[in-house]
C-alpha cells in the first residue's frame, strides 16, 4: 500500500494573503488525516510565505501518523527540526524568487551542505530524505550520503503535454525507482501529481510514498478536504 503524504502548504497560502487567522493548516490537517491521509508534508520556507512555524510546532502533538518537514538545509531550519522531532525531514532545493520548488535538489553540487544538515538530522533521530532529480548520479550521491530515502521530483512528467513526452518522463522516473531499490533506499514521489496523471506513476515498483498537494487543496476548496483525500487515495489505488 502507498502512502500518502499530504501537503497543506497551500492552505497556509490562502491564509497569508490576508495575514487572517484562517483558513487553519492545523485544522486542514486534523480532516486530511480524518480522510485517511497517511501522513501531512509541510515546507518550512526560509521566507516564511506560507507555513509557519507556530504551524509546524501544532502539527507535531496532533500527526500521530508521518510528519514530514520539507526544508532547505540551512541551518537555522534544521535548528527547527531538530527542536520539532518530525518523522521524516525531507531536503528541498528552495530559491525565493520561485513560485514553487523546481526541480531536485542538487546533491552532487553540495554534498558537503547536504551532508552537515543531514548529519545533525540524523542525530535527533529524524529519517532524511532527499528531494532529488531521476538522475543516476543523484541517487548514488544520495546513498553514498546515507540518505534513508529519496523522493523522486515528478513535475517534468507532470507539466508534459503530448502522450509521447509523458511516456518518456514516466520511463526515465521508472528507471530511476529501479535503480534507487537496487541501492536499498526508500522511494518516494511527488509534484505536481493530480487526480487524472497520478495513477501510471502509482503503478511504478517498489514506490512506498507520494507526497500530494496543490491538487488536493484545490479539490477542497470545491468539496472540503476529508472528501479530497479519499478521492485521491481512490484515485492512486486505481493504478495502471
Amino acid at each position: 500500500m502507498i502512502r500518502l503524504g499530504v501537503n497543506i502548504d497551500h492552505v497556509a497560502t490562502v491564509r497569508q494573503a490576508r495575514r487572517a487567522p484562517e483558513p487553519d493548516p492545523v485544522l486542514a490537517a486534523g480532516l486530511a488525516l480524518l480522510g485517511g491521509a497517511d501522513g501531512i508534508t509541510v515546507h518550512l520556507r526560509e521566507d516564511r510565505r506560507h507555513i509557519q512555524e507556530r504551524d509546524v510546532r501544532l502539527l507535531r502533538p496532533i500527526v500521530t501518523q508521518r510528519l514530514n518537514l520539507e526544508m532547505a538545509a540551512v541551518d537555522a531550519i534544521v535548528d527547527i527540526a531538530c527542536d520539532v522531532k518530525p518523522d521524516e525531514a525531507t531536503l528541498v532545493p528552495e530559491r525565493r524568487e520561485e513560485l514553487t520548488t523546481e526541480g531536485g535538489l542538487d546533491v552532487v553540487m553540495h554534498q558537503a551542505t547536504v551532508r552537515k544538515a543531514m548529519d545533525r538530522l540524523a542525530r535527533a533521530g529524524i529519517e532524511v530524505s532527499l528531494f532529488i532529480d531521476p538522475d543516476p548520479r543523484q541517487i548514488e550521491t544520495a546513498k553514498l550520503l546515507g540518505a534513508q530515502a529519496v523522493e523522486l521530483q515528478t513535475a517534468r512528467y507532470s507539466e508534459t503535454r503530448t502522450a509521447e513526452a509523458r511516456r518518456r518522463e514516466l520511463d526515465t522516473l521508472q528507471e530511476a525507482a529501479a535503480f534507487a531499490c537496487q541501492l536499498g533506499l526508500h522511494l518516494h514521489m511527488g509534484h505536481g501529481l493530480t487526480y487524472t496523471n497520478v495513477q501510471p506513476i502509482a503503478g511504478i515498483p517498489g514506490l512506498e510514498e507520494l507526497n500530494i498537494g496543490h491538487s488536493i487543496v484545490s479539490r477542497a476548496v470545491l468539496v472540503g478536504m476529508e472528501r479530497a483525500v479519499r478521492e485521491m487515495k481512490a484515485a492512486i489505488a486505481a493504478t495502471v
